[in-house]
């Protein structure tokens, strides 16, 4: 009897310590979950205050989201004015392994649709456009640039005084164009004898082009402009030499480029979409679908400066315009 109770204990103290054992062993360390590649190709610099910098900007802020650089790991190139070397350059992050390509332009449309094909397990995206050209891994994306083009419009055309406002435009194509259609409908809206002059420079890239423009448009008489694309620092500047032209932006928040004259800006944040992008290739759906940022989804937003008196009838009229194209009571044309 006493040599089982003996045995016994032997027993449950070998049971003990074998669990104090185990509980003290190293665990084996998890790995790490993968970060997520993305690389992005942009026509102007990241500090472009425009179209660029509106991109570097949502992806820098859902890297932070995610948890930083070893969640998301981001690669740029940007100035690529020449679409053969941003077609390089696209080739070049796919072949390196990344997981996601996105070629911000849509002169690069043509360069995606050559490319994709030969890398099936990477995800492209590019815009501004609709097609995904049937591709199954290609993304799509565009801003209904039209809607915030009409709200600076309403104001634009409430604030003219000489009756003249000046257009300056890169190439009359994608959101450049729908912009400014946006824009002409909302002058239109409030003041139908506003004239609108209209300038196509013909490059995305050319600030002094954009600057002789804008200076033409003032010398006519202009004392509002509006424009889009990264060279219109060059309008911007034309507006501040002058002193009292007002100017109203696109892509971006442009108000500490011109602090006094800057009335409101239409801001692109393609944050929302990149979140479903990433979201997407996780369960497995690599391309295929179309984006558009809007007012009513948030990623269209207007930000008025706060260091501009606005009169309290126009930003009236410009939140009631904001609320009407929200809920479908207004239809701007692009």
């Amino acid at each position: 009897m006493r040599s089982k109770r003996f045995l016994l204990v032997v027993v449950q103290f070998a049971l003990i310590a074998a669990l104090l054992l185990s509980a003290c062993a190293p665990k084996a360390t998890e790995a790490p979950a993968k970060a997520i590649r993305v690389a992005v190709v942009m026509p102007s610099s990241i500090t472009d205050m425009a179209f660029s910098q509106s991109m570097w900007s949502a992806l820098t802020a859902v890297q932070a989201e995610m948890g930083g650089e070893a969640a998301m790991e981001i690669k740029y190139s940007e100035n690529m004015f020449k679409v053969p070397d941003a077609a390089t350059a696209i080739r070049d992050y796919a072949s390196q392994g990344f997981d996601i390509v996105i070629a911000h332009g849509s002169q690069y449309g043509s360069s995606v649709q050559e490319i994709a094909p030969d890398f099936p397990a990477i995800t492209f995206a590019w815009g501004t456009d609709v097609n995904t050209f049937g591709l199954a891994n290609v993304y799509a994306y565009t801003a209904a640039a039209e809607e915030g083009g009409y709200i600076n419009g309403v104001m634009a055309g409430m604030l003219t005084k000489s009756g003249v406002i000046g257009v300056t435009g890169p190439v009359e194509v994608g959101d450049a164009k729908t912009y400014i259609d946006g824009f002409t409908q909302g002058v239109a809206s409030v003041n139908t004898s506003a004239t609108l002059a209209k300038t196509w420079t013909g490059s995305f890239s050319d600030v002094a082009l954009m600057t002789e423009a804008a200076k033409t448009h003032i010398a006519a008489g202009a004392d509002i402009l509006t424009g889009s694309s990264q060279s219109v620092v060059g309008s911007i500047g034309a507006a501040k030499e002058a002193g009292a032209v007002l100017w109203f932006g696109t892509q971006a928040e442009q108000t500490s480029l011109a602090p006094d004259l800057v009335v409101a800006s239409q801001v692109y944040d393609w944050t929302g979409m990149l979140k479903e992008i990433i979201a997407s290739r996780a369960k497995g759906v690599l391309g295929g679908v179309a984006y558009k940022l809007q007012l009513k989804n948030d990623g269209l937003k207007i930000v008025f400066n706060s260091g501009y008196a606005l009169p309290a009838d126009v930003k009236a009229a410009a939140e009631k315009a904001i609320a009407d194209i929200k809920s479908g009571a207004i239809t701007v044309q692009p």
